[in-house]
Formats: structure tokens, C-alpha cells, sequence
């Protein structure tokens, strides 16, 4: 498994898009995203840098690998 590493907001924004994920709208510094077929909302603070934890944690809810996101994050 290759290592995550900080990342801003909006990098992981783009990322999620390729997989599919939409932006429905905005609430305060978060973008909220969506998926047919998906139960849930993806809610992506806008900050400078995402916690690691945070971003597997996203990864996790969008049903993607590690691995997978980190290959379009190149």
C-alpha cells in the first residue's frame, strides 16, 4: 500500500471527480459531492492541507483504494 500524504482540498476535489463524484453545492469551506449509487455525500473542506487521516477516511466512504486514488493524484 503506498503512503498518503497532505494534500489540499481542492487537489482532492479534482481526484474525486475522476472517479465519478459531482459537486451539488457548498456549505461554509466544505464541498459537498455525490455519486448515483452512492448512499453517501462526500463533505471536502476546502483547507491548504487535508489530515491524512481524514483523506483515508474519504477514500474509504467513496468506496476507492488507496492505491487508486493515489494514481490519479500523479
Amino acid at each position: 500500500m503506498a503512503r498518503l500524504a497532505n494534500i489540499s482540498g481542492k487537489e482532492a476535489v479534482k481526484a474525486f471527480k475522476i472517479f465519478g463524484w459531482h459537486i451539488v453545492g457548498q456549505v461554509g469551506s466544505h464541498v459537498v459531492m455525490t455519486k448515483s449509487g452512492m448512499r453517501v455525500n462526500l463533505s471536502v473542506p476546502q483547507h491548504k492541507e487535508l489530515s491524512i487521516g481524514l483523506l483515508r477516511k474519504l477514500i474509504s466512504y467513496a468506496g476507492i483504494e488507496v492505491d487508486e486514488f493515489l494514481e490519479e493524484c500523479k
